[in-house]
């Protein structure tokens, strides 16, 4: 069996790395070509458009698609929201990818097929929280408890519910039955709980979570989700250590594009509030789709570049896929 690795994608994460550091992280760091292989072997069941979509996607991904004012490229004009000049709402964008939504909210099928993917946290939290609201039923507020090592009291709970360090979902958490969440930890991956693992609920009590796995071999599969100590990653900013005991899960109405490497989201929305910081994003967003016709992109006004919003930012490191072998694209389809 030969394993390749998928260098377009989203590299590891080097807290404060250089690329030079980056690079030796990601030639230790094997992918399977799953974006590639998806639109390769499918390319005899696509259309004649989603067949130069798929071509765009390679040139966006091996960082070839023409670019002007250093990394911005073209969107496809059909997979844009069009919005008034001084508009950046997103209700069009929630609207395409979540059609009737009242009525399909208790279906497990509508709701693993769709996403909005954005590039940072904080602007997930905000599609997430307008979604919630907007979805039915009854709602449940969960609430964190934090841990940290300080017996001199110098920190207000206050304080500590408000900041969200880096690793860690925040203090409160928001859920009604039906609605979609993503798994944060790996909790039994045997029986199908890894991180990044997409279920719906179906029930909630004060200390677990019941949840219908909606992804992967086990989709089907109910289950309860406990509340766990949370370490943070390593934070330089905080002076001291941080835990915080959550049920480890969020919302996936959105999710960071990083969050959802390695899955086919049907219907996806991507939100681009702001460009694309890092190597591979924009590839990754566009190909967690099957089809342009289900592909749909906001992306933020930029006057000074492009005032038609028909544009955004690409980012590839080429020196990263040169050492990689990337463009030497014979060779996985003969494997696979």
């Amino acid at each position: 069996m030969l394993f390749g690795g998928d260098f377009r994608q989203v590299l590891p994460v080097v807290p404060r790395g250089t690329r030079a550091q980056i690079t030796d992280a990601t030639l230790l760091r094997s992918y399977i070509w799953e974006s590639v292989r998806r639109i390769r072997l499918t390319q005899n069941m696509l259309s004649q458009a989603d067949m130069w979509f798929a071509d765009y996607l390679l040139r966006i991904g091996n960082g070839t698609e023409d670019t002007f004012d250093g990394d911005y490229v073209w969107l496809p004009d059909d997979i844009l929201i069009h919005n008034p000049p001084d508009d950046d709402s997103i209700d069009i964008l929630i609207d395409r990818v979540f059609p009737d939504l009242v009525a399909n909210c208790t279906s497990a099928t509508y709701m693993r097929e769709r996403a909005i993917l954005s590039t940072r946290n904080e602007h997930v939290d905000t599609v997430n929280a307008l979604m919630i609201d907007r979805f039915s039923g009854k709602q449940k507020v969960f609430y964190s408890f934090e841990i940290v090592d300080d017996s001199r009291n110098n920190y207000p709970l206050d304080f500590l519910n408000s900041i969200t360090p880096n690793g860690l979902p925040p203090h409160e958490l928001k859920v009604k039955k039906n609605c979609p969440v993503i798994l944060l930890r790996n909790l039994d991956p045997h029986n199908g709980l890894c991180n990044g693992t997409r279920l719906v609920v179906r029930g909630f009590h004060n200390n677990s979570i019941d949840a219908e796995i909606v992804n992967g071999q086990h989709a089907g599969k109910r289950v309860f989700i406990p509340r766990i100590p949370m370490s943070s990653s390593e934070d330089l900013t905080l002076p001291f250590k941080f835990k915080r005991k959550r049920f480890p899960i969020q919302l996936s109405f959105a999710m960071t594009i990083n969050k959802p490497q390695g899955q086919t989201i049907p219907n996806v929305g991507i939100y681009l509030l702001e460009p694309v910081f890092s190597h591979g994003q924009l590839y990754v967003a566009l190909s967690k789709g099957v089809s342009r016709e289900s592909t749909w992109v906001l992306a933020k006004r930029n006057m000074n570049i492009d005032p038609t919003r028909k544009s955004t930012k690409n980012i590839v490191y080429r020196y990263v896929l040169e050492s990689c072998g990337v463009f030497v694209q014979q060779l996985y389809i003969t494997v696979w």
